[in-house]
Parts: C-alpha cells; sequence; structure tokens
C-alpha cells in the first residue's frame, strides 16, 4: 500500500526562483501541504529548508523549525 493511501502525505512545495546573484537563486518556497511561505536567499538555504521539512515529515513531527 502506497504511504498516500495510508494517510502519509508527502511534502509538496512551491518553488518561486525571484532572481540570481553570484551564481545562486533567490526566491520563495511555499509548502503546499501548510499553506506557509518563506524566503530564502541562496540554493543551500533553499536546500536545507526542504531537507528540514522532509527529515520532520519522516519522523511524524509536522512542525516547521525555520
Amino acid at each position: 500500500m502506497s504511504d498516500q493511501a495510508k494517510g502519509q502525505d508527502k511534502a509538496a512545495f512551491l518553488v518561486k526562483i525571484l532572481g540570481t546573484q553570484h551564481a545562486s537563486w533567490q526566491g520563495t518556497i511555499t509548502w503546499i501541504n501548510r499553506n506557509e511561505t518563506q524566503a530564502f536567499r541562496s540554493t543551500l538555504e533553499l536546500i536545507k529548508m526542504i531537507d528540514s521539512v522532509v527529515e520532520q515529515e519522516e519522523d511524524g513531527d509536522g512542525a516547521c523549525e525555520e
């Protein structure tokens, strides 16, 4: 049985790249499941945000620490 069929939704994100500077992206990320938006200033910061949310959802927490 799939995770979604068990009632466990996967993390879904909408990433808007608003610009580039110093070979990195700046923009916003929206967590679709939570309807929460945060700005990011670099590609590394974006990846860290996504990683922390995915890790929390795997642990079953669901709260955002960013």
